[in-house]
């Protein structure tokens, strides 16, 4: 995966105030990708962010305030399969732009992202992004209270926050007790800010977690059911 310079001198020298954005591919059966930022794919013409594999993410990238267009390939190739235009972005939010549903029926799911941080806690968001699997509750194993409750497909349980440490967690049918995916041993952080994607399909579930804020030296928890794809400092 590469992120071109198309989106930094020309892009970033505007203004020193910067909404930051990243992609990710959640796509369960969509190949690699190529983005494209105010520009059409064809012959001459370099994409922004390039080779993006299903369950990975980019960093936060800063630009300026203003409206961008963001289209989507296939890694090497130039039909647009997905296009995001005139997606709006102000000076100091984040953004989360995810390409989710299987690649007949790709879409796209927008998140303005709250990275405020709590030295005295570890702050979470869950994103249910996998296309076949029903509501979904994200709770404590073995009975324990209901972190996140009845998440849809394209929705998300908003942030909580915990005193940092590990947890065993469950995802479980939303209602019930049946375990559609265990989480042993999520070990998180204070000051740490994380979003966590439910991915794939139903028969391949899995957790993807993205370390959307890094707490202070020293004090980088691991989360060990899923990977740590992408981790920035707060500005």
């Amino acid at each position: 995966m590469k992120i071109a310079c198309l989106i930094s001198a020309a892009l970033l020298a505007a203004t020193p105030a910067l909404a930051g954005i990243r992609v990710i591919h959640a796509s369960p059966d969509a190949p690699n990708v190529d983005v494209y930022v105010n520009a059409v794919p064809g012959p001459g013409v370099s994409p922004a962010i390039s080779n993006l594999a299903f369950t990975q993410g980019t960093p936060y990238i800063g630009l300026p305030t203003g409206s961008y267009d963001f289209r989507v390939t296939p890694a090497g190739a130039t039909p647009v399969v997905l296009d995001v235009l005139g997606f709006n972005l102000n000076q100091n939010n984040d953004y989360t732009v995810a390409a989710i549903n299987f690649v007949s029926s790709i879409e796209a799911l927008a998140l303005v992202d709250d990275n405020t941080t709590d030295p005295a806690n570890a702050r979470i968001r869950f994103v249910h992004a996998s296309p076949d699997a029903p509501n979904v509750d994200i709770r404590v194993a073995g009975g324990g209270p209901v972190l996140f409750s009845n998440v849809a497909f394209r929705g998300n349980g908003g942030y909580i926050s915990v005193p940092g440490g590990s947890y065993d967690l469950e995802v479980t049918v939303a209602g019930t007790s049946t375990v559609a995916l265990s989480l042993p041993g999520v070990s998180v952080s204070n000051g740490a800010v994380y979003s966590v994607f439910a991915m794939g399909d139903l028969a391949n579930l899995e957790a993807v977690t993205f370390v959307d804020v890094v707490p202070a030296p020293g004090s980088l928890g691991l989360l060990a059911a899923a990977s740590l794809l992408t981790g920035r400092r707060r500005r």
